[in-house]
C-alpha cells in the first residue's frame, strides 16, 4: 500500500515539475531562444573525489546530468546541442582510465539508442566530431552504427566531440582544403595542356631558363641582350671591323631585341592570366571542411567547475560566442543553471548579433 501511495505521489510531483519547467520555457520562448548551445563537461572527477565514489562513477552521474540538459534544451526549441565528451589530449591519461572511458563511452552511446531514449522521443540525429581513426575499434563501430540509424531524424541535432580538439580541427580543414585545391590545378592544367597553352608556356621556360611569373625576369633579360650588344660593339669598334655596318648591325640587334622581348611579355602575361585562373583557399573553403560545418556557431558556450577557458574547443567556431562558467561540477549542473545562461544570452543578443555582422 505504501508503495502504490509513494508512487503516486513520485509521479504527481514529476507530472508537476514537468508542467512548471514548461511554463518557464514558455516566458523564455518570448525572447530570443539559442539555436545553438555547447557544453563542455568539466568536473566528473572532481565530483567523484568529493563524493567518495569509485574513479568511474563520476562518469556516470555526468551522463545522467548530460541526458537532463539535453530534455531541457530540446524543450526550450534549442535545436543543435554540441558536448566535448573527449579530448584528443585525453589520450595521454592512464591506459586502465582510457580503456574504462571508451568502454562507457560504447555503453552509453548504445543506451541513446534504446527505443524509449531522448534520441527517438525528440527525433534526435547525432553527429560525432572528430578523428574517429583514433577510438578502439568496438567504440567506432557503435559511432557508426548510431550515425546511421538516427541518419533520419532532423527534428534535433546532438553532436558530440570525441576524439577532438580544436587546433586538430582546424590543421584538418586545412589539410582538406590543399587536397581539393591541388585536384581542381591538376584539373585546370590538363585543360589547359589539352588547349596547347602550357605546352608552349613550358617551351619558353625550358628555352630560356629563367622564371616567367614576374616582369623582371624579361626585363633582367633585356638588360643581359644590351650588355652583351654593348660589348660587342666595343670589341668591333676596337678592331676596326665592320665600321660601315655597325648602325645597321645594331639596328638590327634592337629590332631582334625588341622583338623577342615583347614575345616573352606576350608569354608572361598569359601566364599571369593562368595564373589569375588558379584557385586558392578562401575562408569559406577552410570553414566548408571543419568537422562542425554540420551546425550552426554556438550561440552560449557553458563550461561547469568555474573554469573560463575553452581547453582547445571551438575555438574557431565561439569568436563571438558568451562563456558561461558556473562553479558546479558537470553533474551538479542543472535546470537553474540553463536558465540563466539563456537569460543573460537574452540580455545581450542585440549586441552579439551586431558583433556577428560586423565579424
Amino acid at each position: 500500500m505504501r508503495k502504490t501511495t509513494g508512487n503516486i505521489v513520485g509521479q504527481f510531483f514529476g507530472g508537476l515539475n514537468c508542467y512548471l519547467r514548461r511554463c518557464m520555457f514558455a516566458i523564455l520562448s518570448v525572447g530570443p531562444v539559442p539555436s545553438h548551445i555547447a557544453f563542455i563537461m568539466d568536473g566528473n572527477r572532481r565530483y567523484a573525489r568529493k563524493k567518495n565514489m569509485e574513479e568511474g562513477d563520476g562518469h556516470k552521474a555526468g551522463f545522467n546530468a548530460l541526458t537532463c540538459l539535453l530534455r531541457y534544451c530540446y524543450e526550450l526549441g534549442v535545436k543543435y546541442v554540441t558536448v566535448y565528451a573527449f579530448s584528443i589530449d585525453n589520450f595521454k591519461r592512464k591506459s586502465t582510465e582510457v580503456q574504462s572511458l571508451m568502454e562507457l563511452m560504447r555503453i552509453k552511446i548504445e543506451e541513446l539508442l534504446e527505443q524509449e531514449s531522448l534520441i527517438n522521443e525528440y527525433g534526435v540525429r547525432l553527429h560525432f566530431i572528430g578523428d574517429m581513426k583514433l577510438l578502439t575499434e568496438p567504440v567506432r563501430a557503435t559511432v557508426e552504427k548510431a550515425t546511421r540509424v538516427t541518419a533520419h531524424n532532423n527534428q534535433r541535432v546532438l553532436l558530440i566531440c570525441v576524439a577532438y580538439t580544436s587546433r586538430h580541427e582546424i590543421v584538418h580543414a586545412v589539410q582538406e582544403c590543399c587536397k581539393e585545391k591541388l585536384n581542381e590545378v591538376q584539373a585546370l592544367k590538363e585543360e589547359k595542356v589539352a588547349n596547347g597553352a602550357f605546352s608552349r608556356i613550358d617551351q619558353g621556360l625550358k628555352g630560356n631558363d629563367f622564371d616567367l611569373l614576374s616582369q623582371d625576369s624579361c626585363k633582367e633579360y633585356r638588360n643581359a641582350i644590351k650588355s652583351c650588344s654593348i660589348e660587342v660593339e666595343s670589341v668591333a669598334r676596337n678592331d676596326g671591323l665592320f665600321e660601315n655596318n655597325i648602325e645597321n648591325h645594331i639596328g638590327n640587334d634592337t629590332e631582334a631585341e625588341t622583338t623577342l622581348y615583347n614575345g616573352l611579355v606576350e608569354l608572361t602575361e598569359e601566364r599571369k592570366d593562368i595564373q589569375d585562373e588558379f584557385p586558392f583557399i578562401k575562408l569559406a573553403d577552410i570553414e566548408k571542411n571543419m568537422y562542425m560545418a554540420v551546425a550552426p556557431d554556438p550561440d552560449i558556450l557553458i563550461r561547469s567547475s568555474g573554469e573560463a577557458r575553452l581547453s582547445n574547443f571551438l575555438l574557431w567556431q565561439t569568436t563571438t560566442c558568451p562563456l558561461y562558467a558556473p562553479t558546479a561540477l558537470w553533474p551538479e549542473i542543472g535546470l537553474r543553471h540553463l536558465i540563466w545562461a539563456v537569460l543573460n544570452f537574452q540580455r545581450h543578443y542585440f549586441y552579439l548579433e551586431k558583433k556577428k555582422k560586423q565579424s
